[in-house]
């Protein structure tokens, strides 16, 4: 495989901002659009049924879910819900972005998480993970697990690289669901307001490197999380992602086609692009993310962040701490699928 593009994480790269006014749709009343968004939504989906309006417990809870529902939509439709200076709407993401993964996320590849307790309860953190998996399934998967295991229900701010946010559509949701650009002033912010950050700094040679290399750690860039992190004086996370190698084995590279796409790779799969859009289905694997011992950046001094054997060192550690994790989780595995 060529090289490949690294999401670069440095203090040089411009950021970008969604502006901040939400409007309106025209032309359209709650109940035009009651229907649509009440199927995405699980909880809604449930009351909708016949019957629903009924009375007794049951229905007054079926009664309370649906008005809900019509409030959700209301406030969607006349604009009257938040978005913050990156773009996130939590309301959208918890009602029902999240509705959207969690069937992929509990049926599908069927996660299971250790180590949530090492996620602090409140506070900025750095969470930094293995990248891998053709497509980048793991980041989204990650992010609900952090947020349906985790006791304070913490959302997790994903820094994606900028073909992310070039995607039509693709760039919207990102922003809604609250990733934000790869770049270190970005993550600072977030880190000093208190959120978890998630960054996987492989970035396209982790999510793209061929079957054969799977769960051998990728170079970790010029250790640019390390120095956001003792700037903001957040601990460091480590955490390790087992399944996700192999929901697409990437068993060659159309580097070609690939250039005439401008994008950094594209797979062959024993399925893709041989079965066509049925050869884009992952395959369901079973996945286990463990987050590690956090690491400590507070008692350092404000300069550490510009002493570069210190960020090597303390990249070099995260590092090894995934790929030894890694190795342990799949000694553990009984079957890639079970």
């Amino acid at each position: 495989m060529a090289d490949a593009k690294v999401i670069p994480f440095d203090e040089d790269r411009p950021r970008r901002r969604p502006p901040r006014r939400v409007r309106a749709l025209p032309g359209a009343g709650p109940e035009q659009a009651a229907e649509p968004v009440v199927a995405a939504v699980p909880e809604l989906s449930d009351a909708a049924g016949p019957g629903s309006a009924g009375s007794g417990p049951a229905g007054a809870g079926w009664d309370r879910r649906i008005a809900g529902g019509l409030a959700f939509l209301r406030r969607r439709i006349t604009g009257e819900y938040e978005v913050d200076d990156f773009g996130y709407d939590k309301e959208l993401t918890d009602q029902v972005l999240m509705s959207l993964m969690r069937p992929l996320y509990d049926k599908y590849f069927r996660v299971e998480v250790k180590g949530i307790e090492n996620i602090p309860k409140e506070g900025g953190a750095l969470i930094v993970a293995n990248h891998s998996g053709t497509l980048p399934l793991d980041g989204l998967m990650l992010q609900v697990a952090v947020h349906d295991h985790h006791p304070a229900e913490r959302h997790l701010r994903l820094l994606a690289a900028d073909l992310v946010f070039m995607l039509p559509v693709v760039n919207e949701l990102a922003r809604k669901a609250g990733h934000t650009l790869a770049c270190a002033e970005d993550a600072q912010r977030l880190l000093e307001a208190g959120e978890l950050v998630g960054v996987m700094p492989e970035g396209f040679k982790g999510i793209g490197k061929p079957f054969g290399d799977r769960y051998k750690l990728q170079r970790f860039g010029r250790g640019g999380f390390v120095s956001t992190a003792l700037r903001a004086g957040t601990p460091i996370v480590p955490c390790s992602i087992v399944g996700a190698e192999e929901i697409y084995p990437m068993v060659g590279n159309a580097k070609t086609l690939a250039r005439l796409l401008g994008i950094p790779y594209f797979p062959i799969t024993p399925t893709f692009p041989w079965l066509g859009p049925l050869g884009a289905v992952p395959l369901p694997t079973k996945w286990t993310i463990q987050f590690g011992e956090p690491i400590e950046t507070a008692g350092y001094a404000a300069e550490a962040a510009e002493d570069p054997m210190l960020m090597f060192n303390l990249t070099d550690q995260v590092r090894e701490q995934i790929q030894h994790t890694l190795y342990k989780l799949l000694v553990q595995r009984r079957s890639v699928f079970f």
